[in-house]
């Protein structure tokens, strides 16, 4: 009896001991998975990286549009942070009448629009013209591409003034559209590589079999290169179309014209969206910084930021599936 009972236990051991392995085993599996990447300490490593960065990105924006909602006692009021008192519209209808909002927004698309489609397709035919023959001094004409997106604009800023007031382009939409068309738009050098390694990747065995068909170099480009390559298109059109909407730099120099029609007749000229939304409130609100009326303004100027970022917002509601897919499908090589 003793031997059995000594035996019993034994067997009750290792039985304990084998579920205590397969616990740890398995909880071993569910903490770290089989490469780390899918346990649940990574997952939860993740989660917390990406809130915590989403919170640096989102905090600005949710400030901005609960502070563009606060009346002048909010403002005052050390008891309200976050949540205003009321929704106050006031603040947006004060910047959508003073600056036209409607006829403004419509003008800054086209200022945007125009020289973003003839980017487009300037850098489509010199990005496929890099990618698939070969000329002389290719190799530096791609050094001296990559050398107009290295050098700051501020540097041929003066020399890029002069020269478009000898051809009276400055104070019109010319002044952006031409050097679009010409490839040289705003950081149009990123457009021509965004082309050169996409049409990079298309096989050849395609191009070839269109010439033996008897297509010339046109149609090749136009009936092959351009239909695979409208991913690329819309990643390039859409950059092009949100660095002009945001550019205010270069726009108040050389649309200084533009300027005078905007201040005479709300709405009227061709500006960006956030200049012109800044010129009125800086005109209204000519308060110095630092003071309590400057401090009370600041609703206002919340709302006017929210109005100038709220299309843009929209335009990336409805393409983000596109831009997406279109990141992913430049991003690959081929042959």
């Amino acid at each position: 009896m003793g031997m059995m009972t000594k035996f019993k236990a034994y067997v009750s051991k290792q039985e304990t001991s084998e579920f205590t392995d397969k616990a740890k085993s398995k909880l071993r599996f569910h903490l770290m998975g089989r490469k780390f990447t899918d346990g649940l300490i990574y997952k939860v490593f993740l989660y917390v990286l990406l809130i915590s960065l989403s919170y640096i990105y989102l905090y600005p924006m949710l400030f901005m549009v609960a502070n563009s909602f606060m009346t002048s006692s909010d403002i005052i009021s050390a008891s309200v942070r976050w949540i205003p008192s009321a929704l106050n519209w006031e603040n947006y209808r004060i910047v959508w009448q003073g600056v036209n909002y409607p006829r403004a927004l419509w003008n800054a698309f086209v200022l945007a629009a125009m020289p973003a489609v003839a980017a487009t397709v300037s850098s489509a035919f010199i990005g496929y013209g890099f990618a698939k023959y070969n000329f002389p001094f290719k190799r530096t004409l791609m050094v001296l591409l990559l050398v107009t997106f290295i050098i700051p604009p501020q540097i041929t800023m003066w020399p890029t003034f002069r020269m478009f007031a000898n051809y009276q382009l400055l104070g019109t939409v010319r002044a952006f559209i031409y050097p679009a068309i010409l490839g040289q738009g705003l950081n149009g050098a990123i457009y021509i590589l965004i082309f050169y390694s996409f049409f990079k990747m298309i096989p050849k065995v395609l191009e070839e079999s269109a010439q033996l068909d008897g297509a010339t170099p046109l149609q090749v480009f136009m009936k092959i290169a351009i239909p695979l390559a409208v991913p690329a298109i819309i990643i390039v059109f859409l950059f092009s179309f949100v660095w002009y909407y945001n550019e205010t730099l270069l726009s108040g120099i050389y649309l200084a014209d533009q300027w005078v029609i905007a201040a005479e007749t709300p709405g009227a000229g061709y500006l960006p969206l956030p200049l012109r939304i800044s010129q009125y409130i800086n005109a209204v609100d000519n308060f110095p910084v630092g003071s309590p009326a400057y401090e009370l303004s600041q609703a206002i100027r919340l709302a006017g930021n929210v109005l100038t970022i709220l299309p843009l917002l929209i335009l990336y509601f409805f393409t983000q599936r596109y831009f997406v897919e279109s990141i992913d499908k430049t991003g690959i090589t081929g042959e």
